[in-house]
């Protein structure tokens, strides 16, 4: 257990000794953790960035832990802090929710344990590495950053001051998914040769006209490190992240990242990645939004296994399984194929699903709950079932996708080295400016 649980499991029961030679009544046993109930001094003192959308389901999550204590949420917009904090405040039937509109005001409290950082894309890193130099364990949401150069760092400050970090790609604790793995990790399909991977695709909006700063926002915030862009609604709410300042898109941080990672699991690459990055992009002429639309990236590894991501629309062109349900993994063997998503399942032989594993076979790490696994470690100080550095490695695959379709060409990846290998072009768009004052 870390040492800061250990300084408030400390203080609390000598609160707690205090009060009973001042007051010689009897204590109820929650306070001591008894009868089911978490001592206040046993409990992961947490707070939220970011708590719209994504983040605002995460911070219901973490309030449904009974040994989360939530004292702080941080948001530039104050609507999104004001909800906020009513709810927690709702949940502990008290006022003490503190709102933050700046994240290094929050970082900076010794008492916050964790923290759940789920802004836009364009924010990780830079809240992240602050996180981490202030010793702060934290669940954060894919993707892992908008540049490998930024995927570097934070894996090397995760590293330099020793934090618990789960990635938020949640399909990580999913039994449908974790069982999908086993079973092609134990080859009951035969050998694997080919991973398809179908993502989101979008369709395009055309520019939209500048729009007053509702009252509250924070705007020059909120865009942070990106470029400026002028005021629309629809960029600052979901667009975002169909715009290339701000994210990959469905390439990465819109879906792709999801199915990439499990396709990384299976491909037993977790510590590795792809040789090269070989295919085509389409991206809209005009509008809004500019991530690509259409795509088609072919991978090879190391171990033999091809893997190739594609947008859904272009997937079912290929293959007659991604017709059979939205967004999919596909993977094909020597001996059969498996197509899985979320909630779906077919296999080739049939019966997959049901198939058990022995006890000499391979079994992955075990998690069914995302949130209470980053938990369990923050107490056990034990590894995530995806931490930092497999998160690097997934990530890293959909930025290689993403300069090759841009350049329009092949190009070979050394995963060792971490570069593209003689291509001194692709090398410097593995890193992108800040904005002033921001930077790494």
């Amino acid at each position: 257990m870390s040492m800061r649980m250990n300084r408030r499991r400390f203080l609390g029961k000598a609160a707690t000794a205090a009060a009973t030679l001042a007051f010689p009544y009897i204590v109820p046993s929650k306070v001591f953790g008894r009868g089911g109930v978490v001592a206040p001094s046993e409990k992961i003192v947490m707070a939220c960035i970011g708590v719209g959308g994504m983040g605002g389901g995460h911070l219901r999550s973490f309030l449904g832990q009974d040994d989360v204590q939530m004292v702080a949420v941080c948001d530039v917009f104050e609507d999104h802090r004001q909800r906020a904090a009513e709810r927690v405040n709702r949940r502990y039937d008290n006022n003490n929710c503190a709102g933050y509109r700046d994240f290094r005001e929050l970082l900076a409290r010794p008492d916050i344990d964790a923290v759940c950082i789920a802004t836009p894309d364009h924010w990780h890193v830079l809240i992240g590495i602050e996180a981490a130099k202030n010793r702060k364990d934290m669940y954060y949401e894919k993707p892992l950053a908008i540049s490998i150069a930024e995927c570097k760092v934070i894996r090397q400050a995760v590293h330099q001051y020793g934090v618990v970090f789960q990635f938020g790609t949640q399909q990580r604790s999913s039994n449908w998914f974790r069982h999908t793995v086993e079973l092609i990790r134990n080859e009951r399909i035969g050998k694997l040769h080919t991973i398809m991977v179908g993502s989101a695709e979008y369709k395009p909006v055309p520019n939209q006209p500048t729009q007053p700063i509702p009252p509250g926002l924070d705007y020059d915030m909120w865009l942070g490190p990106a470029q400026y862009a002028p005021y629309t609604r629809l960029r600052y709410t979901r667009g975002w992240g169909l715009i290339s300042d701000y994210s990959l898109g469905c390439l990465g941080g819109a879906w792709g990242i999801h199915h990439v990672d499990i396709a990384q699991w299976a491909a037993d690459a977790d510590n590795t990645g792809p040789l090269d990055a070989a295919g085509w992009g389409e991206f809209p002429a005009e509008g809004l939004y500019d991530t690509a639309l259409h795509w088609e990236i072919e991978h090879n590894y190391a171990n033999g296994v091809k893997m190739i991501h594609m947008d859904m629309d272009t997937a079912k062109t290929k293959m007659p399984q991604f017709s059979l349900h939205w967004m999919g993994i596909l993977f094909l063997g020597s001996d059969g194929w498996i197509y899985t998503a979320r909630g779906f399942f077919a296999s080739e032989p049939k019966g997959l699903l049901r198939a058990k594993l022995g006890a000499n076979d391979i079994h992955l790490a075990f998690s069914n709950n995302h949130q209470r696994n980053f938990l369990d470690c923050v107490r056990t100080r034990k590894k995530t079932v995806c931490p930092v550095d497999i998160a690097v490695r997934s990530d890293t695959v959909t930025h290689i996708e993403h300069i090759a379709m841009t350049l329009g060409r092949k190009l070979r990846w050394d995963p060792v080295k971490e570069e593209f290998i003689n291509d001194d072009e692709a090398n410097r768009m593995l890193s992108r400016p800040m904005r002033t004052p921001w930077q790494l």
